[in-house]
């Protein structure tokens, strides 16, 4: 689950998205992402349904959110 601004920079990083490219696959601001991102290391403060269709169209870009202690991501194997 997409949890943190830090785990969302580093899911485009991997996705090679700009908030741009990722705002409209996810049907969302560019503004919205870039707020999202500036949480750093604290829990995203967005709507849920935001967030959920921000994970959904970096899923949908082949990354896995991991949240094992700690939030994560890395691309899907192929």
């Amino acid at each position: 689950m997409l949890s943190t601004g830090n785990q969302l920079r580093a899911a485009r990083a991997l996705a090679d998205m700009d908030q741009g490219t990722l705002a409209e696959a996810a049907g969302v601001n560019v503004n919205t992402i870039r707020n999202m991102e500036a949480s750093k290391d604290e829990t995203i403060k967005a709507n849920n349904q935001t967030v959920v269709a921000v994970q959904k169209a970096l899923e949908q870009a082949g990354i896995e959110f991991l949240n094992h202690g700690q939030p994560g991501v890395r691309l899907k194997a192929k």
